[in-house]
């Protein structure tokens, strides 16, 4: 038979048996509960993929939802002792300078407000002032032709030149360009009319016998088309080119697409050209000469016209 103590002591070890099998039971259950038990899915609302993957933390935007406010602009401040002020301006009247000439180049005069209609998006505009301005400062390029050729054409070159210089006004802004095989600036922009006149004694002593006209106006051009505003070319030369790089299709399309740019042509040489034509005619050869100074004329013609000046 055994003791108390004996089985008291069996008794324990069964009962402590039956607790570890009962624990490590209940653990793998818990533990096959957490690997058959799928993974909690997002709701509805949420953005992104479904299933394994798991929702994606921020939600989608709801209908009613308003938007974020935007990043608050880094806004640099005025310097110390400075006050914080705006400006607005509301602009009443606006100038239009308008220049209307005929088909040849010549202006119109006489020309009232009744004669113009000014439109702001296809809607009338009333014209509140209107007047002629003859005075207006311009700023203009004095394009000259002078090579050692006939001393007639340098002569009406020469005197064409100081009558322009003659009639500037004194806010008027003048450069002096002259060209034979290639141009020289003689005087920059300025309006000291002292500095048109000691650029135009410059011209005394004539270098080549060529006249490259084309290359010298594309180079004109080239240099204005850099000046804000209205710009003048006042191209006085017999309208020869000897042998330019540019050929006429391509100094045409230059003028052409020349903005705020109107050239003035003056023709040297044509006093002589009529005077031996009266007197010979088409005798001597002179027939055949006439002609080239006839299309070279024509040539100035059309650089003028094309851009709104005169011949």
């Amino acid at each position: 038979m055994r003791s108390p103590q004996s089985m008291n002591h069996r008794s324990s070890s069964v009962f402590v048996l039956v607790l570890g099998v009962i624990f490590t039971l209940s653990t793998a259950a818990f533990a096959q509960t957490q690997t058959q038990q799928p993974q909690t899915q997002a709701p509805p609302e949420a953005g992104g993929p479904q299933g394994e993957q798991g929702p994606i933390i921020v939600p989608k935007k709801k209908p009613n939802e308003e938007p974020p406010p935007p990043p608050a602009r880094n806004v640099p401040k005025n310097p110390e002792g400075m006050p914080d002020f705006s400006l607005r301006v509301d602009v009443q009247n606006v100038q239009v300078p308008v220049q209307v000439t005929t088909k040849d180049g010549q202006f119109i005069p006489g020309l009232t407000k009744d004669n113009f209609k000014v439109l702001e998006d296809g809607v009338p505009q009333n014209i509140t002032n209107f007047k002629t301005v003859q005075d207006a400062p311009i700023t203009a390029v004095l394009l000259i032709e002078f090579a050692s050729n006939y001393y007639a054409f340098q002569y009406d070159a020469l005197n064409a030149s100081y009558a322009f210089a003659n009639s500037l006004k004194p806010n008027d802004w003048i450069a002096v360009i002259s060209y034979d095989m290639k141009p020289y600036i003689l005087a920059d922009f300025t309006q000291d009319k002292r500095e048109v006149y000691g650029a135009l004694n410059q011209l005394r002593i004539p270098g080549f016998s060529e006249t490259n006209l084309f290359d010298a106006l594309y180079d004109t051009l080239d240099r204005v088309e850099r000046i804000e505003g209205r710009k003048f070319i006042i191209l006085v030369s017999t309208g020869i080119d000897t042998f330019s790089k540019l050929n006429y299709d391509k100094i045409l399309k230059a003028v052409k697409a020349s903005q705020n740019v109107t050239i003035y042509s003056v023709s040297t040489g044509e006093a002589l050209r009529n005077y031996l034509e009266s007197r010979y005619g088409g005798s001597s050869g002179f027939g055949e000469y006439n002609l080239t100074f006839l299309q070279a004329d024509n040539q100035m013609k059309t650089f003028a016209q094309m851009t709104g000046g005169h011949w």
